[in-house]
């Protein structure tokens, strides 16, 4: 199989927020150390957005600053008529108390003991409502006040939120490591998502393989591969099989175990031989460029005069770099056309010319 060297550890650099392109203080190729800076992006949309935040929290930070002077005048107010009321009362309360006596001593009339009474019932009922509606009044605005706090609470955090991202338009490294940008210019737009580059780890590799999906039940972590660099065979041991499939191909990752070769780079490419398990034998077919054309389904396959050659369906299984496992389709002894099939187009048979 072949394998690329790919680092250890990749950090990919995003922009989180959109905008123009304002400095670029890095470029490709620099080691950088976590917090580094590296560019900076600029959104006009997002600064307007933080102005109009913070005139509103100062806005509602003075409503809410107006409202509780309003609830502490309100509350005087209500008490000082509380003590009004309340030395009425007392008035009232002693007059009728008099009353009560002379009446019953027959020194005052009955009308005027009724209106002593009555004017003590009223103001004790009076005292009790107003009371009562203090009560109610305070803790209404007193919920209006808990509203506007929470809301101006709101209103801070979602500031802070806002201007995170704007401090998020200066991209940093997330790591120690090779800074690797995208093709960037100073004044080009980039939308939010966007990958402006990455970092990697340096000092550590490993390496990525695509093997075919025959395979993929076979595959399993902790296998052994190897390969020759520079005349010495190295070993990788298989720490992560990815199950996806694509184009008939799914990924393997790779550690070195032991000694690793000291100037390896990043991209570069090592043909490994990975055993599955033990020798079996099999009937075999060269690879060739006819796999292009056909994807392994069917092979032109030359009968026995020599003269003609006939499309026959065949099933492939596993491969290797110099050959196919037939399973269907090809008895041994077989002879098949494993050139490309580019200039044959959709013939079903073809007729062999000697020399041609």
């Amino acid at each position: 199989i072949t394998g690329e060297i790919i680092p250890q550890d990749t950090r990919y650099l995003v922009a989180t927020e959109g905008g123009r392109v304002e400095k670029i203080y890095l470029r490709s190729g620099t080691l950088v150390k976590t917090g580094d800076r590296i560019l900076k992006l600029s959104n006009t949309n997002l600064l307007l957005d933080i102005m109009y935040r913070e005139a509103e929290l100062y806005r509602q930070s003075n409503n809410l600053r107006n409202t509780r002077l309003e609830l502490e005048r309100y509350s005087i107010q209500l008490d000082q008529q509380l003590a009004q009321i309340r030395f009425e009362l007392k008035e009232a309360e002693n007059k009728f108390n008099r009353y009560s006596y002379l009446f019953g001593e027959k020194i005052v009339s009955k009308q005027e003991f009724q209106t002593a009474e009555n004017n003590y019932r009223y103001l004790k009922e009076k005292y009790q409502l107003t009371r009562r509606s203090k009560e109610k009044d305070l803790t209404f605005r007193q919920q209006q006040i808990e509203q506007l706090e929470s809301s101006l609470n709101r209103m801070e955090n979602n500031l802070e939120i806002v201007k995170q991202k704007q401090e998020e338009l200066t991209i940093r490294a997330p790591i120690d490591g090779l800074l690797s940008l995208v093709d960037l210019e100073i004044g080009e737009s980039k939308d939010r998502g966007v990958r402006l580059g990455q970092v990697d780890v340096v000092n550590s590799f490993r390496v990525r393989a695509r093997i075919d999906e025959h395979y993929i039940a076979r595959v399993e972590t902790g296998r052994i591969g190897t390969y020759t660099y520079s005349d010495r065979e190295y070993r990788l041991v298989a720490t992560m099989v990815y199950p996806v499939v694509e184009e008939r191909q799914f990924k393997v990752d790779f550690n070195f175990q032991g000694d690793k070769p000291s100037d390896i780079r990043r991209g570069q490419t090592l043909h490994i031989r990975f055993e599955l398990g033990d020798l079996s034998e099999a009937l075999l077919l060269p690879r060739g460029g006819f796999y292009q054309k056909t994807g392994g389904y069917w092979v032109f396959v030359v009968d026995p005069s020599g003269q003609r050659a006939i499309k026959r369906e065949i099933r492939l299984g596993r491969q290797n770099p110099l050959f196919f496992e037939v399973l269907e389709g090809l008895q041994p002894g077989d002879r098949v056309i494993t050139s490309s099939y580019d200039n044959f187009g959709e013939a079903e048979e073809l007729i062999l010319k000697e020399g041609s």
